[in-house]
């Protein structure tokens, strides 16, 4: 399969990550909780039903609705191009999903979050998230 290039889009990127962190921080500090994506979504269900679950809804309803946001105010979906076969999606899904458990967060938790505030936990499982990155990519790319 032919590589094809990522679009090099710096000022969406900038803005996106500033919209990031702005969340990450509000969250904090309205809430005092931190925004990982991972936890976030397994507590809006049974056992974990209190209080904060409807800020919960809230959030991930966030993320559903934004392209539909972008659609309301430029007139297009945003592109998406997923270039794998459904079942490489299913088992990557899976495989984040577990990787997110086993390793107590996930990447907007530890990455956004965590290394923010200096956690040594959080710098070991970017760690572990980049070099796992890096070697799937190689072996993916140049041994399959």
């Amino acid at each position: 399969m032919p590589l094809i290039p990522t679009e090099f889009t710096p000022l969406n990127a900038l803005i996106g990550g500033a919209m990031i962190g702005l969340a990450s921080v509000l969250l904090m500090a309205l809430f005092g909780r931190i925004a990982g994506i991972s936890g976030i979504a397994v507590r809006m269900f049974p056992p974990y039903l209190d209080d904060e679950s409807l800020g919960r809804v809230a959030f991930v309803l966030g993320l559903i609705v934004s392209p539909a946001l972008v659609l309301a105010t430029t007139g297009s979906w945003p592109p998406v191009r997923v270039e794998a076969a459904p079942l490489t999606v299913v088992i990557g899904g899976l495989l984040v999903g577990f990787g997110s458990v086993w390793g107590a967060g996930c990447t907007s938790g530890h990455g956004v979050c965590g290394l923010s505030r200096l956690s040594v936990r959080s710098f070991v499982a970017v760690g572990t998230f980049m070099a796992v990155a890096v070697l799937t990519v190689f072996v993916s790319r140049h041994l399959i």
